[in-house]
């Protein structure tokens, strides 16, 4: 009997050393590799803008009921959370994952292509995954059901998020990361980590990216209205022309970044996304709208650029005749996204474990913005990028995300999945 028990504690301690030293491969079924794709094909198929996603997290709430989650819906507008509670004690933390597409109509000759439509800010467009959300939300749907058949041998507690809005709510609503955390998001479950992923074009299948500290950029938005006077065409000095002073804004704004900004420092971007005006070819307008973004890093320089376009905007308008309502910023942004340093050395050799050495990039700065910036401000956090665009294509050059040829090689799944479960685990296995 007393070889017996020795026999059993030694058994015992050696599948926690497994466990603990495991590669996430080998500890899921094969098959939810399958569901994984199954999964992003369903939902690239049938896409949904911000606070709209009905369908998309209805699926997702009825996976994790079914592998017998606490399932609370309808966070932040449409998010969806579950907490998985393992076998043995150990680190609480979180996953996160998003669910919403883009005003974009689809030009991939998939078979399962968008052809959803909608109307987007007064005018009709496509609906497409051209981020690569549906495969982020298929994703985690496999690690929790991998989580889930090795429970009895987790250690600590997962809390799944499956998130709403990540490209912005529409107009007028409040959504997102932000909406879900002032919701209480984390008031009763406060992890001590997060991690997050993102499919990214600028990096080859196989391949994955991260960055220690500072990776994605602040994301904020400006809206400028120049307002002049009505005339015809054929006598503009009848009234005064906001089209050409919004065009003296427009390029004179492009020298906050070359000039005005010290970019040896950290960069800093400020682009025009549109310029709406006018409505017949002889006809000088009353006012013109510009719309666009600026992504900064630093709070400082953030700032900084704030003043600056307002300066712009009001004295290149008066030079003209013209006024100017700006909105600088006119909604609030996403602030930088940071690893946290301790956390992505910790985490990194996850990512090698599950990727191959070979295939583990560190990045340069990213000017895109991600709301996982919230979660990292509340808690560690650490997030990374899974390569995207086909082996032997160059990525450099690939249709990005956001574009409507964006594409994502599908065996991109299976490395996601795998190193977002291998960075989890390691971390519950490895946190004190």
């Amino acid at each position: 009997m007393r070889n017996h028990s020795l026999f059993l504690a030694l058994a015992g301690a050696l599948t926690s050393l497994t466990a603990a030293n495991a590669v996430a491969a080998d500890l899921y079924p094969a098959e939810i590799d399958a569901k994984v794709l199954a999964w992003r094909r369903d939902i690239h198929q049938f896409p949904e803008l911000g606070n709209r996603e009905f369908r998309t997290s209805k699926l997702v709430a009825a996976h994790l009921k079914k592998l017998g989650l606490d399932v609370k819906t309808g966070i932040g507008h449409t998010g969806v959370v579950a907490i998985l509670k393992g076998g043995k004690p150990g680190p609480r933390i979180a996953i996160r994952a998003d669910m919403d597409a883009l005003p974009v109509t689809e030009r991939n000759a998939l078979p399962f292509a968008s052809k959803q439509t909608t109307e987007f800010r007064g005018e009709k467009t496509g609906v497409m995954h051209a981020c690569g959300h549906d495969s982020h939300t298929a994703m985690l749907m496999g690690v929790a059901e991998a989580m889930v058949d090795m429970k009895k041998d987790l250690n600590g507690e997962v809390m799944f998020i499956f998130q709403p809005a990540e490209e912005g709510p529409p107009d007028g609503e409040t959504g997102g990361a932000s909406a879900m955390l002032a919701e209480g998001l984390f008031k009763d479950y406060k992890p001590q980590a997060i991690f997050g992923l993102h499919v990214w074009s600028a990096l080859n299948a196989g391949q994955v990216g991260y960055r220690s500290g500072p990776a994605m950029a602040a994301s904020d938005r400006f809206r400028i209205v120049v307002k002049g006077r009505q005339t015809h065409g054929s006598r503009p000095w009848g009234g005064i022309d906001p089209i050409v002073a919004a065009a003296d804004i427009v390029s004179t704004t492009q020298t906050i970044v070359s000039r005005r900004m010290d970019i040896s420092k950290l960069p800093v971007v400020v682009s025009f996304g549109a310029i709406k005006g006018g409505i017949r070819y002889n006809i000088i307008p009353d006012e013109v709208e510009l719309i666009g973004t600026i992504r900064t890093f630093d709070e400082g320089m953030r700032q900084k650029v704030f003043s600056e376009l307002k300066n712009i905007a009001a004295n290149v308008a008066e030079a003209h005749g013209a006024t100017v309502v700006s909105e600088v910023p006119d909604t609030v942004g996403n602030p930088a996204t940071v690893n946290n340093p301790d956390l992505t050395t910790q985490s990194v050799p996850s990512l090698v474990k599950a990727a191959g050495a070979e295939n583990v990039v560190n990045m340069s700065l990213v000017m895109g913005a991600e709301d996982f910036s919230y979660y990292a401000n509340e808690v560690p956090g650490f997030f990374f990028f899974v390569g995207a665009t086909p082996v032997g294509q160059d990525a450099v050059n690939a249709p990005s995300n956001h574009s409507p040829e964006f594409f994502l090689d599908e065996s991109a799944l299976k490395v996601g999945t795998r190193s977002l479960l291998q960075v989890a685990l390691d971390y519950m296995n490895q946190a004190p």
